[in-house]
């Protein structure tokens, strides 16, 4: 079950994030976006970013993209965190488990390589009953924990951002 945390709010007006989200499997996607951008408004974040992209095999060009942009600009502008949603749900083939398999390795990358947050809600799920629970759900839904998860690890860079300036 999903709970609030206090400490997740920004300072008003700080923090620049950005949603990478696939169109497909939209009915379960929509709602973690929904979810995701209101938890992040709620922290009182300055700016949302929506990249929206066919699948989820797409969604690692785009965060390459805006983290790439993200070095390139000035500290005050730079992004906090990227968020990615997507839901890919097992079929008969193994073709699925390949997309989770190289879209879980090439988030972990870009993140490394550009050292910008990059939280990784792309969910590789059986059926949409596990779909419903992990995406539809009030109590239990990824799209809130990854604007949560982003909010924390952007609290996180900040302080070591701090710590090495000293």
């Amino acid at each position: 079950m999903l709970r609030k945390n206090p400490e997740l709010k920004m300072e008003r007006g700080s923090g620049s994030f950005a949603i990478v989200a696939s169109r497909y499997n939209a009915r379960y996607v929509d709602v973690m976006l929904r979810t995701a951008k209101a938890e992040l408004w709620r922290a009182h974040v300055s700016s949302i970013q929506i990249v929206r992209v066919p699948g989820a095999y797409e969604i690692p060009v785009v965060a390459k993209r805006l983290a790439s942009a993200a070095r390139l600009s000035t500290p005050n502008s730079q992004l906090s965190a990227i968020i990615c949603l997507g839901v890919i749900l097992r079929g008969e083939t193994v073709h699925a488990a390949h997309i989770g398999e190289a879209v879980s390795r090439a988030l972990m990358e870009i993140q490394l390589a550009h050292e910008i947050p990059v939280i990784h809600e792309v969910l590789l799920l059986e059926n949409e009953a596990q779909a419903r629970v992990r995406c539809l759900n009030p109590k239990h839904n990824r799209g809130t924990e990854a604007a949560q998860a982003a909010l924390a690890m952007a609290r996180v860079m900040k302080n070591l951002n701090r710590e090495s300036a000293l």
